[in-house]
């Protein structure tokens, strides 16, 4: 993943941040040599089933002067990820909020696609109950077809094998499909075809971002 320089210069100062998963986080900022130490960093969890009620402890460091950072554990924070409670929150209590330049996978993924750019809509997870996954793929492929608009989801790396099966087995052959797989990362790929021509594929569990266009 590449860091641009200007960012490296202006988190190297902070020592709060929220994110969901301690471990990842702190062998991330770890692994970008801004610190000394990560010792010294503070770093509160912030994720799905974080209560309400911890939100204002979580952003105590901004009514006590310090900067505060939000880090992801995919894609970017606040776009279908619990980091946009304390975003939230900071506009609402009148904390400056300062976006930093970073990949995005959903982006990259459209870029690298091919499909209609000028008109996308992003879902973020589709349903795990199948019966209400194959309903909601039908109707997102009849609106890419009447708006000839890109549909972009994510899924669990644990979940992709099934969500390709279930876009082929409820899409269109003729729909095309793309998956951008590991986007930024040693193993990334980006597979596009018809969803006639997808077959049997056996996909790594790795972070990915699926489009279609009907």
């Amino acid at each position: 993943m590449t860091i641009p320089a200007g960012v490296i210069e202006r988190i190297a100062p902070i020592r709060f941040f929220l994110a969901e998963n301690l471990r990842t986080t702190r062998r991330f900022l770890s692994s970008l040599k801004v610190y000394p130490s990560i010792e010294h960093l503070a770093i509160g969890v912030l994720d799905k089933d974080t209560p309400v009620s911890d939100l204002r402890n979580l952003m105590n460091p901004l009514h006590e002067g310090f900067d505060l950072g939000i880090l992801s554990e995919a894609g970017c924070p606040g776009v279908a990820d619990p980091g946009a409670r304390a975003v939230q929150y900071a506009h609402e209590h009148g904390f400056q909020v300062v976006p930093l330049v970073g990949p995005s996978s959903l982006l990259l993924a459209l870029m690298a696609s091919g499909l209609n750019g000028q008109n996308f809509s992003f879902h973020g997870y589709l349903p795990v109950d199948q019966a209400q996954l194959a309903r909601s793929i039908s109707k997102y492929e009849q609106e890419s077809r009447l708006h000839q608009q890109t549909k972009i989801f994510i899924e669990t790396p644990y979940r992709t094998n099934s969500l390709l099966k279930a876009l082929c087995k409820s899409l269109h052959p003729g729909t095309k499909l793309c998956l951008a797989i590991d986007i930024t990362g040693p193993e990334e790929r980006i597979i596009c075809r018809k969803v006639g021509d997808w077959g049997q594929q056996e996909l790594p569990k790795l972070p990915a971002v699926f489009l279609f266009q009907a």
